[in-house]
């Protein structure tokens, strides 16, 4: 299971929000600092939202989000406000490995399907649910998806995606330990590679998620995570990026 340390953008600073709400902002400095801070820990991947694209689908921290891109050299995934073909080019011709769609990938699905065919492996669907429905939610989180998590990766199953980021909101910020039972539904619900997000508190959550499996009839035997996303548990010390990664390692 790979380590995402993640790098949440809101007026050109790094900031952390609890359960996506803009009114309750954690602010931890240059962004372009903490993602070498993580590089020099180990991690390999580093993910990027830009929050206030993701609200409002204006990408006023593109070039922030392009200055990490460059000063690293591990691979970066960068999602927030990719709306269409010209939103992913912008970061996937210029130093992004990939792009994350959630707005997007339910308002108009046809555009994932043809960014997957133009930058196949390149382009993941982020699914952000919440409440025990596992209702979606878009536009940051502010309005509601009209569908379902099991309903959306259904509809994703033929497309040549590189991963599906599963972000439980309500644990979002809050380190209250991750969302274990529904991404256990999600590694069952789809063949994609599955990105885990949300509540992670510390490195024996990050164990629990990496021995976490799920039994697909539709392939021989067990499905696991292939990633989880890291982000409030590191700025706020709670274990460092070697911990992280040591933990992500499964023992069995």
């Amino acid at each position: 299971m790979e380590l995402y340390p993640a790098i949440d953008l809101h007026d050109r600073g790094a900031v952390r929000l609890v359960q996506g709400d803009f009114g309750r902002v954690r602010g931890y400095g240059d962004p372009v600092a903490l993602a070498r801070s993580y590089v020099a820990g180990g991690a390999v991947w580093i993910h990027v939202v830009d929050l206030d694209a993701a609200r409002t689908g204006e990408p006023v921290n593109r070039d922030v989000v392009l200055e990490i891109a460059a000063a690293v050299d591990v691979k970066v995934q960068a999602g927030g406000g990719v709306r269409g073909t010209a939103d992913a080019a912008a970061l996937l011709d210029h130093g992004i490995e990939r792009v994350v769609l959630g707005t997007a990938a339910l308002e108009t699905p046809e555009l994932v399907e043809a960014l997957a065919a133009h930058y196949p492996g390149r382009v993941a669907v982020g699914l952000d649910h919440r409440g025990a429905g596992a209702e979606l939610a878009v536009r940051g989180w502010e309005r509601p998806g009209g569908t379902t998590l099991g309903a959306a990766l259904d509809r994703l199953a033929g497309v040549d995606i590189g991963a599906v980021v599963v972000t439980a909101i309500d644990r979002d910020g809050m380190l209250g330990g991750p969302d274990l039972v529904g991404l256990r539904a999600a590694l069952e619900l789809t063949a994609h590679p599955v990105v885990a997000s949300g509540g992670v508190r510390s490195p024996e959550d990050l164990s629990m998620l990496a021995e976490l499996e799920a039994q697909v009839t539709s392939s021989p035997g067990a499905r696991r995570l292939a990633g989880v996303i890291v982000g409030t548990a590191l700025v706020e010390g709670a274990m460092t990026v070697e911990e992280a990664i040591a933990a992500c390692v499964p023992s069995v």
